[in-house]
């Protein structure tokens, strides 16, 4: 590894180390009953939450709701976080175990599942589509197509830059399950941009 590459890896754990240092401060203080301090944590990651739990659920109403009652949770059980992981990662577990909950509920309640932005109207042809959306919001609307399992692992990994072991540790499933489930996924994207001749991932 060169100098420089050495200096700004040291950079990258620098500032990840500052901005776990102070999520945990606030989350300390939240423990303690500061509302300000709920209120700094929430501008910081209220909208992690909220893509997260949109890609989980479909409909941004319901994301919405999911965000208020997260950070809800963050304000009961600040004080039972034990520092085994990110605060980050903390948090998208509770906003995972809201979302399914949401979803479960929609389901029940007969509502028809709604796909993130980005999917392609089935009446474009292929060219059409591509003079329409980039390559990124195709992306996305292939991670809207796949099954909620391989989704969420796509999400958490990508979108929110969590690595195999802190998306195990938030899903709640063993670590090889986590990776068989991101070689699946990764799969179907990649065979479904191959047809369209568009590199992903």
């Amino acid at each position: 590894m060169s100098d420089f590459e050495a200096c700004a890896q040291n950079e990258t754990i620098g500032d990840y180390t500052k901005q776990e240092a102070v999520d945990r401060q606030l989350l300390s203080m939240i423990a303690s009953g500061d509302r300000l301090a709920l209120r700094s944590l929430y501008a910081r990651h209220n909208v992690l939450v909220y893509r997260f739990a949109l890609r989980l659920i479909g409909d941004a109403s319901k994301a919405e709701e999911v965000v208020s009652d997260v950070f809800f949770n963050v304000w009961r059980q600040a004080g039972r976080f034990e520092g085994r992981s990110r605060v980050s990662t903390w948090i998208l577990a509770i906003a995972r175990h809201k979302a399914l909950s949401a979803r479960h509920r929609r389901q029940e309640e007969g509502l028809e599942s709604t796909l993130a932005e980005g999917v392609a109207d089935p009446g474009d042809d292929p060219e059409q589509t591509l003079s329409r959306k980039d390559t990124s919001t195709l992306l996305r609307g292939r991670l809207a197509q796949l099954c909620p399992r391989h989704r969420e692992i796509i999400d958490l990994v990508y979108y929110h830059e969590k690595s195999i072991e802190e998306a195990a540790e938030i899903i709640g499933v063993p670590l090889g399950t986590v990776k068989s489930r991101m070689f699946y996924a990764r799969k179907r994207i990649h065979d479904s941009f191959s047809r369209e001749h568009i590199q992903a991932l």
